[in-house]
């Protein structure tokens, strides 16, 4: 079982086609020792991309990544780490909700701060904002790089129009362009990665990093039966999230699903991240995991990816399909 290592678009930067990411886990189920445990279960089955963001854990996601790099010794060359700015920490109206130029800057520097590390390699535009002008968003990125904060940069949750625009401003002006978006993908939410961002892979290169694979759950069949204790959904704060994967939508075709996934030998997480990585648009797939062994089993779904054809991702698509 090799890690297989993708471009991120038509960047030369390779990440592994699985990585791992911090939010919901970070302080609210895993410390920093926790963390340490995961991420080297991580990098040993040969993942080098961690991602963060600067409102996971209001900033202490952040901080607990850095001191697990800290504590790990990896040297730098050998990870590639990113976060994403939009949300803030502070209140105020350029601290909150903005891409404006102050607060990503001020923003950018808090991250490597928490982080204590000299440069990110990826720095996301968490959301758009319709009140920064898009090319003021663009140039303080750009900026970022120049200055050596970052060493590349891209959008998460962006519409393609946005980020074409994006992408033609920083051309235009000479300035360094966006290289990838991570937007969420999984059997369930698959119409931006496959239909709207479409063109942009050929036309600008554009690479994906893209989020919640498992649906946030919803596809290891863990909520047919409600909401287990422990889990992401029972979590302070994500009730919003308990009541769409609680509301049996999807039941008959989970039950299907589980039936492909034994049919592999495997579990529905590990077909399920399988299938994304399938998708040759897809960069690198985020896995998350609150225990090394749901590292471990993640990591697993590279042995699938390999049984998947053309065919097979079909099939498994058509069972989501209304």
């Amino acid at each position: 079982m090799e890690m297989e290592y993708r471009r991120l678009g038509d960047a030369g930067l390779k990440v592994s086609v699985l990585s791992f990411g911090s939010w919901v886990t970070f302080k609210s189920q895993l410390d920093v020792d926790r963390a340490v445990d995961c991420m080297a279960a991580a990098f040993d089955a040969g993942v080098n991309f961690f991602d963060n963001a600067e409102a996971y854990a209001g900033g202490e996601s952040e901080r607990i990544m850095g001191e697990a790099f800290r504590k790990l010794g990896w040297a730098r060359h050998e990870y590639v780490v990113s976060s994403k700015y939009f949300w803030g920490l502070h209140d105020g109206p350029n601290s909150r909700h903005t891409l404006n130029r102050k607060y990503l800057l001020e923003a950018i520097d808090g991250t490597l701060e928490r982080m204590e590390l000299d440069y990110l390699d990826l720095i996301y535009c968490h959301r758009a904002d319709p009140d920064t002008p898009i090319e003021e968003t663009v140039r303080a990125m750009s900026d970022a790089i120049e200055r050596g904060k970052a060493l590349y940069w891209g959008t998460s949750e962006w519409s393609a129009d946005e980020i074409r625009a994006a992408w033609e401003i920083a051309d235009r002006h000479g300035w360094h362009k966006p290289v990838v978006e991570q937007p969420q993908y999984n059997l369930i939410h698959r119409r931006k990665v496959e239909r709207e961002f479409a063109r942009l892979y050929e036309d600008i290169g554009l690479g994906t990093t893209i989020w919640s694979p498992l649906a946030s759950g919803l596809l290891t069949g863990k909520y047919l039966d409600g909401i287990p204790e422990g889990s992401r959904a029972g979590l302070e704060g994500y009730e919003w999230l308990a009541e769409s994967l609680g509301d049996g939508r999807y039941d008959q075709a989970i039950r299907e699903f589980a039936e492909v996934a034994d049919g592999y030998g495997c579990t529905m997480a590990q077909l399920a991240i399988a299938w994304c990585a399938a998708n040759p648009d897809v960069s690198t797939v985020i896995t998350g995991a609150s225990r090394v062994e749901q590292v471990e089993e993640n990591m697993k779904a590279l042995e699938v990816l390999d049984e998947l054809d053309d065919d097979a991702v079909d099939r498994i698509a058509g069972i989501f399909e209304d």
